[in-house]
């Protein structure tokens, strides 16, 4: 298992390339949790901020989805909690 500062730029690199993402900023928030059940696994809790075009006409479930199929195995071995934010340019 890595740690966050080697997680978070794989995860804004997979959002990137998969979205072609005009910005994505992604928040550690794992301190937030420590003592939860989740940080107990090594895996982060993490904010994202994202913009791209490929988000446009799609509902929040959907953006949702297309976030977790770009970050792949990671939301199994890596991510424990991750907030979506994503939105289009305009």
């Amino acid at each position: 298992m890595i740690d966050n500062s080697e997680r978070i730029p794989r995860i804004k690199q997979l959002l990137t390339d998969s979205l072609n993402a005009q910005s994505v900023e992604v928040i550690d928030e794992s301190h937030k949790h420590a003592g939860h059940a989740g940080a107990k696994t090594g895996m982060g809790h993490f904010e994202v901020h994202i913009v791209a075009d490929a988000f446009a006409g799609k509902s929040l479930i959907q953006k949702h989805r297309m976030v977790y199929d770009a970050l792949g195995d990671m939301m199994k071995t890596d991510i424990h909690a991750l907030s979506i934010k994503a939105s289009t340019p305009s």
